[in-house]
């Protein structure tokens, strides 16, 4: 079974389909999928969802574009929100770097709150890092992140670095870029990285694998970066499927 770790199916973009999206996730053999929230709408609607589907779970926290929309008040919220027994995660949270709505120094203290506060409560945090790595792995040094570990979501990184996020307690997440032709990088690390340190995802609607790029990702799609990283590594999907599902029932307390 293949589950699915980073999700966005509280997204407008399966308002209109949402059922036949999950059936099709089953269908292919998702057993667990992740839904992701990181503000006010995307997080109630995360909750509604994972009350709402059995398989589903739902990581909760603030995204570092929207860094500076975040109040106290919301950071209480997604403390409360995470005694929820369906609320594995907290994130997604990091440094983005691409966009400046929020700066750089407010996104670096949004991230370092969050991580404090995944401590607190004892869950492992998702980390969303675009442009940012050498930031992300200090901050998550000097907080100490490794207490709660955790996910490189959707990881794009070198080899090298996704090394020394394994020996911070984290592990690898790869998503649709690794099927595609011309992505180096997140073919190396499938490669080089123990499958024990490896989960995989779509973060759908975004990112969908070839041969669907550029089209609306979800999570049926999650089985071809499976299939690539088997291939990739030279072992069967069952074996993909199979540890990557252990990682994260491991990682997010799901017996």
């Amino acid at each position: 079974m293949l589950f699915d770790t980073h999700v966005h199916l509280n997204a407008e973009q399966f308002q209109e389909d949402l059922e036949e999206v999950i059936e099709r996730a089953k269908t292919t053999g998702v057993s667990n999928v992740v839904v992701v929230g990181f503000d006010r709408p995307t997080i109630s609607r995360a909750m509604e969802l994972v009350e709402q589907y059995e398989f589903m779970y739902a990581s909760v926290g603030w995204h570092p574009v929207d860094a500076i929309d975040m109040s106290d008040e919301d950071l209480q919220w997604i403390e409360e929100l995470s005694r929820h027994p369906k609320v594995v995660a907290i994130g997604e949270m990091g440094l983005d770097y691409h966009w400046d709505k929020s700066s750089k120094e407010i996104q670096k203290e949004v991230f370092r709150k969050q991580i404090r506060l995944a401590k607190k409560v004892k869950l492992p945090i998702i980390i969303h890092n675009r442009e940012a790595t050498a930031d992300i792995v200090e901050i998550l040094k000097e907080e100490n992140a490794a207490e709660v570990g955790g996910i490189m979501h959707c990881f794009s990184g070198s080899a090298e670095t996704a090394k020394e996020c394994v020996e911070m307690n984290f592990y690898i997440s790869l998503g649709g870029p690794v099927t595609f032709k011309n992505a180096k990088k997140p073919k190396e690390v499938a490669l080089e990285i123990p499958l024990d340190r490896l989960l995989i995802e779509t973060d759908c609607p975004y990112l969908a694998p070839h041969p669907h790029r550029g089209k609306r990702n979800e999570p049926s799609f999650v089985k071809l970066v499976a299939e690539q990283i088997a291939e990739i590594k030279n072992i069967t999907l069952e074996e993909v499927a199979e540890v990557t599902e252990r990682n994260a029932k491991k990682l997010f307390g799901i017996l």
